[in-house]
C-alpha cells in the first residue's frame, strides 16, 4: 500500500503559563491518504483548532509542540525549521482559517492579496499572477470582477470562497480548514460545502476539515476523527460512525442535532461541561458526563484501540474484542 499522505504520531501541544500547563492536544495519532476527506468534530474548547495549528505548524506562544511528530510527504514538520517550512507552506498544503473577514485583509484588494502570495512562493511575471487569479477565482465560483474588489465588498460566503481560492493558488497536496462556514447561514454552508466537495474531486487534493457541526460533514466527509478533552475519542469512516457510534461521547453528539429522516424524536443534550484541562479528571475525561460510566472509568484511561473497523477510547469494548485492520 501507499504511504499516507500525512502522520500524525503521538502529538502533543502545551499551554505554557505561569500558574499551570495545559495539554491542549494529548498524544494525538492520525493518519491521511492521498484525496481523502477527513473532518475533526467536537464542542468548542476541545482542542481541535489547537491540532490543526500544530499539524500546520502556525501554533504562537504560549502554545508548544511537546511531543511527537507530523509527517508529510515523508519530512517531519516539526523538525523543520522557519524557511525549510515556507517552502512546504501553499505549495505542499495550505489553510484555510476560520473567519475570512479577519483573516483578509481589508486594505487590499483580492488581486493583490493573491500576488503577495504567488510573488512569496514562485517567480511569475504580472500577467502569470494575474491569469492564475483569474483562473482560481472561477475554480470557485467567483465573477473576474471581483478581483480588484476589497474584502468587505464581498459576501460572507464570497470571502470564504476567496479564502479557498487563495488556497488553491498552487495546488497544494493538502488543505487544512478551520471551520470555514462557521460565520455563514444555512443555504450558504451548503453551497460551500458542495463547492469544497467538488474541487476536491476535480483536484485531488486531501482535506482537513475542522468543525463543531457533525451534521455539517455527514454527506462530505470520508472518515471522521471525535475530540474530547485534547484526546481523540474516536475515528471510524463517516457512514460506520453516523450508522454506529461506538463511543458515548459520539452518540451525545450525534443526538444533539435534529434528524430529517425516521421517527421523530426529542433532543437531548450532554449534561454538563467539558473539563478543565489544566486539572483533567482521572481515569476516562468523559466519565463525569457520562451516562453509562463504570467504576472503573475513574481510575482507568482507555487508550484509542480498534473495533471491528473503528477506533474507540472506551472502556466499554474490551481489550479482547479489539482488531487493527
Amino acid at each position: 500500500m501507499a504511504s499516507p499522505l500525512l502522520e500524525v504520531r503521538g502529538l502533543s501541544v502545551d499551554y505554557i503559563t505561569e500558574t499551570v500547563d495545559v495539554r491542549a492536544v494529548d498524544h494525538v495519532e492520525l493518519t491521511l491518504d492521498q484525496g481523502e476527506f477527513l473532518a475533526i468534530v467536537g464542542e468548542s474548547g476541545c482542542g481541535k483548532s489547537t491540532l490543526l495549528f500544530a499539524i500546520s505548524r502556525l501554533l504562537s506562544p504560549p502554545a508548544e509542540i511537546s511531543a511527537g511528530s507530523v509527517i508529510f510527504r515523508g519530512e517531519d514538520l516539526v523538525a523543520l525549521r522557519d524557511e525549510q517550512l515556507r517552502a512546504l507552506r501553499w505549495d505542499g498544503y495550505s489553510v484555510v482559517m476560520q473567519s475570512a473577514m479577519n483573516a483578509l485583509n481589508p486594505t487590499m484588494s483580492i488581486a493583490a492579496q493573491f500576488r503577495d502570495v504567488m510573488r512569496a512562493h514562485a517567480h511569475l511575471s504580472d500577467a502569470a499572477i494575474r491569469d492564475r487569479s483569474l483562473e482560481v477565482l472561477r475554480l470557485v465560483g467567483i465573477d473576474a470582477v471581483h478581483l480588484d474588489s476589497y474584502p468587505h465588498q464581498l459576501s460572507g460566503g464570497m470571502r470564504q470562497r476567496a479564502m479557498i481560492a487563495m488556497a488553491l493558488l498552487f495546488t497544494p497536496d493538502l488543505v487544512i480548514m478551520d471551520e470555514p462556514t462557521s460565520a455563514l447561514d444555512v443555504v450558504a454552508q451548503r453551497s460551500l460545502m458542495t463547492q469544497i466537495k467538488e474541487l476536491q474531486r476535480r483536484l485531488g487534493f486531501a482535506v482537513i476539515f475542522v468543525t463543531h457541526d457533525m451534521s455539517l460533514v455527514s454527506h462530505y466527509s470520508d472518515r471522521l476523527a471525535v475530540m474530547y478533552a485534547g484526546q481523540l475519542v474516536e475515528v471510524a469512516s463517516t457512514d460506520a460512525l453516523f450508522a454506529e457510534p461506538l463511543h458515548p461521547y459520539s452518540r451525545g453528539l450525534l443526538d444533539a442535532f435534529p434528524s430529517i429522516h425516521g421517527p421523530r424524536r426529542a433532543l437531548t443534550g450532554i449534561p454538563g461541561s467539558p473539563p478543565d484541562l489544566g486539572h483533567p479528571p482521572p481515569g476516562c475525561r468523559f466519565q463525569p458526563r457520562c451516562q453509562v460510566a463504570m467504576e472503573a472509568c475513574t481510575t482507568v484511561s482507555p487508550d484509542l484501540s480498534w473495533v471491528g473497523r473503528s477506533q474507540v477510547r472506551c472502556l466499554l469494548y474490551p481489550a479482547e474484542r479489539t482488531e487493527a485492520l
